[in-house]
């Protein structure tokens, strides 16, 4: 009898066969794996992820630059406020310097008021003196000019012909506002109506030593255009300060008219300028002219318009007309 052969267990077919099969399995988990829908929809996802986040990145620096941009208007804001306080704060010791002066030296105000009224009565009465058919009026008066007005608008000409002369004439407004130590409001304007302090407009400067300083100051360099015609600012100052309860005068300062018509001048100003019951015109209007030119030249035509229509315009609106013939 033939012996049987011995069967090994772990022979090489059976090693290769377990190893197909292996390789078999995990071939099928690769393939499941790559088209695991789970898979797919996590990439989506990330990528939303990735665009939310940019775009909360984005909403995050424009709430930074809002923010900041804030915060330096906030600043800006504050720094205004100290510089208005400070203002404030000045004035305020201004005001309570002048009042402490005024309860502790009550008797040298006083003097100081009696020694201006004194003066006052002594230049009347010289004036009453030397013209013997002068009539007293009812309001005082200084060199014959009425000084009681509350409220003074100066429309002054800045033309070429003025700037020739123009340091008499800021010494001669100076002088003007030295005949009224203390008004409740002022205002300056060319002849045509532009305003000395743009920023203020049409409303009245309160009377301050500052004030005043600060007038005598900007007037050395103010020229803004004029055409020679007071009329234009007389009437606009006119018509923008009027008030029924301010009693108003207008000093016009001036060399020559260019106008073409004075008689159509003294009527636009009749109209508006009308007389109350008691006979007197709503204000009263001043008027002071300066010599065109010195040396013995003839004197234009122009300035002799200006002279005879502020005479007669001072005359009906109750006002002065002084006509200056040199600079002493």
């Amino acid at each position: 009898m033939r012996k049987r052969r011995n069967i090994e267990a772990f022979s090489l077919s059976f090693l290769d066969c377990i190893c197909c099969g292996f390789g078999a399995v995990v071939l099928l988990l690769v393939l499941s794996k790559l088209y695991d829908p789970n898979l797919v929809s996590l990439d989506q996802t990330s990528d939303e992820v990735i665009i939310s986040l940019e775009e909360e990145l984005k909403n995050a620096e424009d709430e930074i630059i809002i923010t900041i941009n804030s915060k330096n208007n906030i600043k800006k804001e504050v720094t205004e406020k100290k510089i208005d306080l400070d203002i404030l704060q000045n004035e305020l010791k201004g005001v309570q310097g002048r009042y402490e002066l005024s309860l502790s030296e009550p008797e040298l105000l006083q003097a100081s008021e009696d020694n201006l009224e004194e003066a006052k009565q002594k230049i009347s009465e010289e004036i009453k003196r030397l013209q013997p058919n002068y009539e007293r009026a009812a309001n005082e008066a200084i060199g014959g000019i009425p000084v009681d007005s509350e409220y003074i608008i100066f429309v002054i000409d800045t033309s070429g012909s003025m700037q020739s002369k123009w340091a008499w004439a800021e010494r001669k407004l100076g002088e003007v506002l030295d005949v009224y130590p203390t008004v409740k409001g002022l205002q300056i304007m060319n002849d045509n109506g532009s305003f000395m302090f743009q920023q203020y407009g049409r409303s009245w400067l309160p009377d301050t030593p500052q004030l005043r300083q600060s007038i005598k100051n900007t007037m050395r360099q103010w020229a803004p255009f004029s055409d020679s015609d007071p009329s234009d600012g007389i009437i606009y100052a006119i018509q923008s300060f009027w008030s029924p309860e301010k009693k108003i005068s207008i000093y016009v300062f001036g060399d020559e008219f260019q106008g073409n018509s004075m008689e159509k001048v003294l009527r636009d100003i009749d109209r508006i300028n009308i007389e109350n019951e008691e006979g007197d015109r709503l204000v009263r209007i001043h008027a002071v002219g300066f010599p065109y030119s010195f040396g013995g030249r003839s004197i234009p035509q122009s300035s002799q318009r200006f002279a005879g229509l502020m005479r007669l315009l001072c005359e009906r609106n109750g006002g002065t007309f002084v006509a200056l013939t040199n600079s002493d």
